[in-house]
């Protein structure tokens, strides 16, 4: 690639990197896993002891990927750099869970938006079984209407629902802290032994911290990428960080960790305190219409990810199909739609589908991450960045990821078994794919 077309290219800022980081991880899982966390943990000390080491652990992991995104700066490289390192096969059986992941993933985001706006619908009614569940659906197969017959929504308008949560936190964190007075202090709670518990916290925690990994994608879109990306996803970590120990600061010191572990509606529990039953209406209506922007942007992101492993020759070729009046890939459309609906209807809740979604999610990170020691072994791209305690905090970052994988497997065993069976269908799909659909793109393989 010439020197001009790579500045053509390279047109992030440090700070646009810094803030896409931000946005990717900022989501409005922050609205319901802190009472997931707080019920875990069971004690006040455990409770931020798990947002502070899962953050910690997350600013390794950040600071892991920026090396490997840095040694290996091309678009695509979560599944690129995989191949190249092991095997198109091990990068397809990642990719395919990843995918399948992303539909339940959204409807995890569906149901926190049903459950924050059900209350307002049905006023003083106690919701009937599955209510959330029934409302959530219901906007998942309305955005999948919209966008198969092509109505789609404005960039600004997406924007707009993005950035609404960041500001969310930060006023309703601010606003508590200044009008409300401390929680009465609590007694810690009895029972299971302190470790199993942190791990149980840490599992809604790494749910809350998920998506920095992703920026290693945008290593080809930053300029000087080899110095300004560890900087750019150093500071973006650090800020949602900062970020979520507000508002978790703001949620116990003014709830109370008993009462937080049993608001599983946290935020609008803490906006009723600050601004009564307005202040209520308006966090929960604008904790859904962010879901319902997330889930947008997730439908119209996944067909892309089916139409670059048809590419691949992975996927059945129906998956290149775009309808030339609508623009819509509508097998892609179609099929990333039963990956949302089926979960939720099967699961039924969002701590359900946080446990099935989790343990892929820790243990494609762990394999990404082991990229990294492969890389440094063939000395490999630019050496600008080298992530710091190198073998040790690298060795860490991985250990944990296991053990929370583990702690789900032990405590959602048939769960687990779920998303295990869905990473091992890649293997024989990847080479039934390849008999089936040709040959038509191979992975790159570099250097083997």
């Amino acid at each position: 690639m010439s020197a001009e077309r790579e500045a053509i290219q390279a047109r992030l800022s440090t700070f646009d990197t810094a803030m896409v980081l931000f946005s990717l991880v900022v989501g409005i899982g922050i609205f319901r896993t802190p009472a997931i966390v707080a019920a875990a943990a069971g004690s006040t000390a455990l409770f931020y002891g798990a947002w502070i080491l899962a953050g910690a652990v997350s600013l390794i992991g950040a600071f892991l990927f920026a090396e490997i995104g840095a040694r290996y700066p091309r678009a695509g490289g979560y599944y690129r750099v995989v191949a190249d390192c092991y095997h198109p096969r091990v990068a397809f059986m990642l990719n395919w869970s990843q995918t399948v992941m992303q539909g339940a993933g959204a409807a995890g985001v569906a149901l926190i938006g049903a459950d924050y706006l059900l209350p307002l619908v049905l006023g003083r009614v106690a919701p009937p079984p599955r209510a959330s569940l029934g409302l959530a659906c219901a906007l998942m197969l309305a955005l999948l209407l919209l966008n198969y017959v092509g109505i789609r929504p404005g960039a600004r308008a997406q924007n707009v629902l993005s950035g609404l949560k960041i500001l969310l936190v930060l006023a309703l964190a601010l606003a508590a802290l200044w009008w409300l007075p401390a929680a009465r202090p609590q007694a810690t709670a009895a029972g299971a032994a302190w470790p199993p518990r942190l791990a149980s916290a840490l599992v809604p925690c790494f749910y809350a911290y998920g998506g920095y990994q992703m920026t290693m994608n945008l290593g080809a879109d930053l300029r000087h990428a080899s110095r300004r990306f560890p900087l750019a996803i150093g500071a973006g970590m650090a800020g949602v960080i900062a970020l979520y120990l507000l508002i978790n600061y703001a949620y116990q010191h003014t709830l109370g960790t008993a009462q937080v572990a049993q608001s599983a509606l946290v935020a609008a529990t803490l906006a009723r305190r600050v601004f009564g039953a307005a202040g209520a209406i308006v966090v929960s209506v604008a904790v859904f219409l962010s879901a319902a922007g997330f889930v947008n942007a997730t439908i119209l992101q996944m067909p892309r990810s089916f139409y670059a492993m048809a590419q691949d020759g992975v996927l059945p070729r129906a998956f290149l199909r775009v309808n030339p009046d609508t623009q819509v890939q509508e097998v892609g459309l179609l099929f990333f739609g039963l990956t949302m609906l089926l979960p939720a209807l099967l699961l039924g809740s969002f701590d359900q589908l946080l446990n099935y979604v989790i343990l892929v999610d820790t243990l494609s990170l762990a394999v990404v991450a082991s990229t990294l020691f492969v890389l440094r072994r063939r000395q490999t791209g630019p050496i600008a960045f080298r992530v710091w305690g190198y073998p040790v905090l690298p060795g860490v970052y991985m250990l944990v990821l296991l053990a929370v994988a583990a702690r789900v497997f032990y405590l959602k065993p048939v769960l687990g078994l779920a998303g295990v069976l869905i990473l091992a269908t890649g293997w024989p799909l990847y080479h039934l794919g390849r008999r089936l659909f040709g040959q038509q793109t191979r992975i790159p393989r570099a250097g083997r």
